[in-house]
């Protein structure tokens, strides 16, 4: 964080506006450069002498921001440090907030022109502020910034404090879904993980839950690029989508019941059934950035985790082949890709021809599936109960046997 250090009885505030004015209306001619400085300078002291932060504030951005690409980036640092610094001086959260609203605007209003410097300034506003709501409003700009400026490397990193600043902030539904879209479309420019992107998408869609039909039609929209994006993941298998009402209301929509459609397919079915909708809906698939082979290919580990989890756990190989709609000689090779992805733990056994499968990822961890592990939690459960009494047992006739050859002996 820049500190300025005050070489003159002069305030910092008005050094700032006088500094800045002067180098604003230097090209208007020294008699009215001179008159707009002091008329300037004279306002800036009433607003100091009346503790009016806010339209000192508002007084000092109008010059500061004339100037942002005549100055060295060190000298911008030290004049935003100093207006930033008005923040402290607000007598109330709401004058807090106001004056916040104000300087961030100015600062982000531009984010093309020295973004990483505005980002350094805007954090350094951020950590400024004592009312969680200015903070959070704050770091709303930074994020628009960066992601308007080309600048998300400085503000990623950020991402892996998200939970504690909810705590801090104590923002409302609406706002969370502000910031966790506003997040997914960051880590979307800055190329970072898909899974990242896709987690904030479905923070976002998640707060939909429990509201009305007017309300839920606002995320429609990334409900559908939650699903492609999902679908276009090479390295996502698992999601809770179907769960979730921002999804589900898409179902019996006109426009978007065929995504939906995609969805439950590659969750719930297997490749026959995506070959059959592609031929129906190739277009759709094409809009919508939906490259069929990538879809193929990712259906067909879909598929052969749907075989896995079959309570038999084994896969013969002709299973395997007649499903992924391969040769005989490529089944081996689909089990290891499988594996590699890390969905299925098994053992190839070629002279049988089957794979034996002792663990496989699921597609959708629904009520089926918490169902299905109650019901072997309880098998193991009284398969170690039943072990125990057998050792209790034979524990209690070892002990009885020595007890007679003890009296034996006697």
């Amino acid at each position: 964080m820049t500190t300025v250090v005050p070489t003159s009885e002069e305030d910092p505030a008005l050094a700032v506006v006088r500094f800045t004015s002067e180098l604003a209306w230097a090209d208007a001619g020294p008699e009215v450069a001179e008159r707009q400085v002091s008329t300037l300078c004279v306002e800036a002291q009433e607003c100091i002498v009346m503790n009016k932060w806010l339209e000192l504030a508002s007084l000092m951005l109008t010059s500061a921001d004339l100037i942002f690409s005549k100055v060295s980036e060190k000298d911008l640092e030290c004049i935003f440090t100093v207006i930033c610094n008005l923040v402290t001086k607000s007598e109330s959260p709401d004058e807090e907030l106001e004056m916040a609203k104000l300087i961030s605007a100015k600062i982000t209003h531009q984010p093309n022109e020295k973004p990483a410097l505005r980002l350094k300034i805007v954090f350094n506003l951020y950590n400024l502020l004592g009312n969680p709501y200015s903070r959070f409003h704050v770091y709303m700009n930074a994020l628009n910034l960066a992601l308007n400026g080309k600048a998300t490397e400085h503000i990623v990193p950020s991402f892996r404090k998200i939970d504690s600043f909810l705590k801090e902030w104590g923002i409302g539904i609406s706002d969370q879904r502000d910031l966790f879209l506003t997040i997914s479309n960051v880590l979307k420019e800055n190329k970072s993980s898909g899974k990242e992107s896709f987690k904030f998408l479905t923070k976002y869609l998640a707060t939909f839950s429990g509201e009305d039909a007017h309300t839920m039609s606002e995320a429609k929209e990334e409900a559908v690029r939650t699903i492609v994006e999902f679908v276009k993941a090479p390295d996502m298998f698992q999601c809770d989508l179907l769960d979730m009402p921002a999804v589900g209301q898409l179902e019996k929509d006109a426009k978007y019941a065929s995504v939906y459609q995609l969805l439950k397919i590659f969750l719930t079915q297997r490749l026959d059934a995506y070959l059959e909708f592609q031929a129906a809906n190739s277009t759709s698939l094409k809009s919508y950035g939906l490259v069929h082979e990538d879809c193929i290919t990712k259906m067909r580990l879909m598929s052969l985790v749907d075989l896995a989890s079959d309570e038999s756990g084994q896969i013969p190989y002709a299973l395997i082949r007649d499903t992924l709609r391969i040769n005989d000689d490529e089944v081996e090779l689909w089990v290891v890709k499988a594996i590699s992805a890390k969905l299925i733990d098994c053992k190839m056994d070629q002279m049988n021809q089957v794979v034996i499968v002792s663990r496989c990822t699921e597609r959708v961890f629904g009520q089926h599936q918490w169902q299905t592990l109650k019901t072997k939690l309880s098998t193991w459960r009284g398969n170690i109960a039943s072990v125990i009494s057998t050792i209790q047992a034979n524990r209690i006739t070892e002990d009885g046997s020595q007890a007679m050859q003890g009296l034996m002996i006697r």
